[in-house]
């Protein structure tokens, strides 16, 4: 039986994330609940796709 090519999506951990930004993994708990940053939930983590982290990026810098 052969598998489907399926093009995967590239996803980050909430860990990854804290890690990355230099913060606390909660930091990144409270941006997913006030709805900053876009997030998906399976089971008891989040992930948060490449795409939506650069564009959460772009909304956060400094001018």
């Amino acid at each position: 039986m052969k598998r489907k090519n399926m093009k995967e999506k590239p996803f980050y951990k909430a860990e990854d994330l804290a890690k990355q930004l230099e913060v606390n993994v909660m930091t990144i708990y409270r941006y997913i609940k006030a709805g900053r940053l876009k997030a998906y939930k399976l089971g008891r983590e989040f992930r948060i796709e490449k795409k939506e982290f650069n564009t959460f990026l772009e909304k956060v810098s400094t001018k």
